[in-house]
């Protein structure tokens, strides 16, 4: 049929040969997508990846980035969400209904905190939270109400470490289900669907989500989640949930992501080994009465570290508590002194970043194994580490002239 040149323009005959191939996959951007006749589109079936029926139902570049992401992590279904914040509100809207209950422990990210004491609690859905430095709390929050319990390795701000397989083996002796924000460990310090290698059968978590934002994309520009599981029917029904609250991510993040995927290994132990130089070092600061750091011996939880995770594989972050003698402002000061370590939230990036923390705000009661002082968690980007230590120095001499 002839066209005029604006029709032809858009349906343009021609099409590219088959057979390239490079590093980096083709990116696809879709809302609509072509089906060949009617037939076609009564049968297609996206659930299960077998083909496209809408942009918002899946690509074939973000089909590609949620196959990665389950061989990083270690499991068989994933779901991309736009935010780490956007994976675990997915999780919790799939997994509760009214009348239900879930159990977070008490140093938990605290926008998931916030999420569960007034958008859940709005739905008639209570909560708890645990010491996850102690099994026996957990246990004793357990009830017949109890529907979903969330765990952080490291724990967030205090970076304290619980023993993940005991809490693991005691929902599941209890049929609850367990989802593990691994935002930290990055399917890299340890897999979260098998805890104990060689134990049959595998003891793992029920679902895994991780804020991509950090490690996966690694650049500082891109904000995405994803949730991650093993079991099919436990991930038809967080993916029927994740279709009807229209939760998508945008081609071009998917490409940044799948970009930075190949150097996480590489950019995950770059950071570390800055991190523990960092920490060690930090220890020797007489202003900083406790430095918490899963790797460093001491640390709340250090043991549970060691025996969980990979031996180079302690992530990015570290916290200083700053003696109770300095005023909010000196710390301010000190923060303010900082020059290569930028006053930001998130982690992960190429540049270093800090901020101070309220504890007393965030938590119901100040934990018996972390310092009184004022909490200051470091970030620690790719630059050299010797310039780092210099910036905090520079910092602390700020810090004892004020």
């Amino acid at each position: 049929m002839a066209t005029k040149p604006p029709t032809a323009l858009i349906h343009h005959p021609y099409r590219p040969p088959e057979g390239f191939d490079s590093p980096q996959p083709g990116i696809f951007k879709a809302s609509s997508v072509f089906f060949p006749n009617v037939a076609a589109m009564r049968s297609r079936e996206w659930k299960d990846k077998t083909a496209y029926t809408y942009g918002l139902h899946g690509t074939p570049s973000s089909y590609t980035l949620e196959e990665r992401l389950c061989t990083l992590e270690g499991g068989l279904q994933c779901v991309l969400v736009p935010s780490g914040l956007a994976a675990l509100a997915l999780v919790s809207l799939s997994m509760l209904r009214a009348g239900d209950e879930v159990l977070l422990p008490e140093n938990v990210y605290e926008p998931n905190k916030s999420l569960v004491e007034a958008e859940l609690k709005h739905w008639g859905i209570t909560h708890q939270f645990f010491d996850p430095m102690n099994l026996g709390d957990l246990e004793a929050k357990l009830s017949d109400k109890t529907r979903l319990v969330w765990l952080e390795a490291a724990g967030s701000l205090t970076l304290e470490f619980p023993d993940v397989p005991a809490m693991v083996r005691l929902c599941k002796a209890r049929d609850v289900c367990t989802a593990l924000d691994n935002t930290w460990g990055a399917g890299i310090a340890f897999n979260p669907f098998d805890l104990l290698p060689g134990v049959t059968p595998a003891l793992g978590v029920d679902i895994s989500t991780q804020a991509l934002t950090k490690y996966p994309s690694g650049g500082g520009d891109v904000l995405m989640g994803s949730v991650v599981t093993r079991d099919p029917a436990l991930h038809m029904r967080i993916k029927l949930t994740h279709m009807r609250l229209g939760l998508n991510v945008g081609s071009n993040d998917v490409e940044l992501v799948l970009r930075a995927l190949p150097s996480i290994y590489l950019r995950y132990r770059a950071h570390d080994a800055s991190t523990r130089a960092l920490a060690a070092w930090c220890q020797s600061q007489p202003e900083f009465t406790q430095v918490l750091h899963p790797a460093l011996p001491g640390s709340p939880g250090h043991a549970h570290w060691r025996s969980l995770c990979t031996a180079d594989a302690a992530a990015c972050l570290f916290s200083v508590v700053l003696d109770a003698r300095f005023s909010q402002a000196q710390v301010d000061a000190f923060v303010d002194a900082l020059r290569l370590f930028r006053l930001a939230y998130s982690w992960a990036g190429p540049i270093s970043l800090v901020v101070p923390y309220d504890l007393a705000r965030s938590r119901s009661r100040w934990p018996t194994h972390v310092a009184k002082g004022t909490v200051v968690r470091f970030a620690v980007g790719l630059e050299d580490p010797q310039d780092l230590q210099a910036d905090i120095e520079q910092a602390l001499a700020v810090l004892r002239g004020c």
